[in-house]
């Protein structure tokens, strides 16, 4: 039997997540009909809408101030290397020229084709490009409705009665075709990224295998995340030796950071990138202005590589088209940051020292990176370092950082330590200290 180093589907899939594990952030970007509104993507089934009373949104579906060259350059300046936007969500509804469904962006007022102007703009700004594309359809008059667990009509009586006559056959070689189309008509696509499988609707039942084989005929670098399986419900054999070839790429854990990272069966890490909302939604939501902090972004995204993982943050344009003011606030302050402290992101991870009390660390090669949260009294401990530190760097400007050698620390021959000058620290969002070890 193949080990797993044997594997070729972990050798291929080791290959092809190599520049996204070297990225290490992403922007999402749910948008949709579902803007207007403005409660969130899942209005339509959480408020168990129908079609028809949903279809005052479509008609009037025209967002002016669309520009895609702005949120390519805000993910830029913000220090995201890829994005993935939504193709279409559960609603149904195409943000692209589709020619399977007349239920697309280019029969709205706005006539326009997203996806081409967004791969096109993100492009231009050096950002890898990636769709996500709903699994469930809502709007399609052959995917499941009474009975299922998560369509609006779940519940209403008078869908009981279609069911029968509901080719879902037909619903699955329509969105084989949408996906086809979005891997044939935009140029290169770095990342699919479905959304997602539950009880009953599941691997197979989606014709994963069949899928897969297509997509990477179509484009043998893309990147598929993990949830043709069933997230949340299962692994899928992500982790395993032998997993299906439906399993994915990447797993993608949403609104939590793995205590631990990801790993599979021996212990070693997986692909993985967390999404995460700056809101508590990832579709517009006027009402929501529970933003996370730059500081909290910073830190988060700082634990994902921590543990080799990625972070894909997510922003929900209004209905006119715009990121929201708090967003681009947010993301100017962690851009700075990332300006002047990404060397100890891109192409880091775990490092080879256990978590320190003062924050955490993240590594590349020889270059350790101290990701410093907390001042605490007195200097700073690196607990194991003394006699393997060559350099201290403070990250953000290069100045020298000495290694503090005094009575008070010769009790502790093993560690290393550094003593900033003040009581606070140059970044009280994360202090990064370069430290070249010998």
């Amino acid at each position: 039997m193949a080990t797993e180093k044997e594997n070729p589907l972990i050798i291929a899939r080791t290959d092809r997540t190599r520049w996204f594990l070297s990225d290490r952030f992403g922007m999402f970007i749910h948008w949709g009909l579902y803007s207007i509104p403005a409660r969130g993507e899942w209005i339509r089934s959480i408020e168990k809408i129908s079609n028809e009373d949903y279809q005052q949104y479509f008609d009037e579906f025209n967002p002016t101030d669309f520009q895609p060259e702005v949120w390519a350059k805000t993910a830029r300046a913000a220090g995201m290397k890829y994005a993935v936007l939504t193709a279409k969500h559960h609603d149904g509804f195409c943000l692209f020229d589709s020619k399977l469904t007349d239920y697309k962006s280019t029969n709205t007022p706005a006539k326009r084709d997203f996806v081409k102007e967004y791969v096109e703009a993100f492009r231009a700004e050096g950002i890898k490009v990636g769709l996500y594309y709903s699994l469930l359809d809502w709007h399609h008059p052959h995917y499941p409705a009474y009975g299922d667990r998560h369509h609006p009509m779940r519940d209403n009586e008078a869908y009981k009665e279609k069911e029968p006559s509901r080719n879902f056959p037909e619903y699955l070689d329509y969105f084989h075709g949408q996906v086809t189309e979005l891997l044939t008509n935009y140029g290169k696509i770095d990342i699919v990224w479905f959304d997602f499988s539950y009880p009953g609707l599941t691997g197979e039942d989606w014709r994963a295998t069949e899928l897969v084989n297509k997509a990477r005929a179509l484009q043998p670098h893309l990147l598929i995340d993990n949830r043709l399986g069933a997230s949340g419900e299962g692994n899928n054999k992500f982790g395993t030796k032998n997993p299906e070839i439906f399993a994915g790429d990447f797993a993608c854990p949403e609104q939590i950071i793995p205590p631990a990272g990801l790993i599979d069966e021996d212990g070693q890490s997986v692909p993985w990138e967390s999404c995460i909302t700056l809101n508590n939604h990832w579709g517009y939501c006027a009402a929501d202005q529970d933003y996370k902090s730059a500081r909290q972004v910073i830190r988060a995204l700082v634990e994902c590589v921590s543990k080799n993982g990625n972070m894909l943050l997510n922003v929900g344009p209004n209905a006119r088209g715009e990121i929201s003011g708090e967003s681009l606030q947010i993301l100017a302050e962690v851009g700075e940051w990332m300006r002047q402290n990404g060397a100890s992101i891109y192409g880091c991870g775990r490092a080879e020292l256990s978590k320190p009390e003062w924050g955490r660390y993240t590594q590349m090669g020889n270059r350790l990176y101290a990701h410093i949260y907390e001042r605490g009294i007195g200097p700073i401990n690196f607990r194991g370092l003394n006699g393997r530190i060559k350099q201290a760097r403070l990250l953000a400007d290069g100045s020298e950082l000495k290694l503090e050698k005094s009575w008070m620390t010769a009790d502790y021959a093993e560690d290393a330590f550094i003593d900033f000058s003040t009581s606070r620290l140059p970044d009280e969002f994360d202090t990064v200290v370069e430290l070249e070890l010998m």
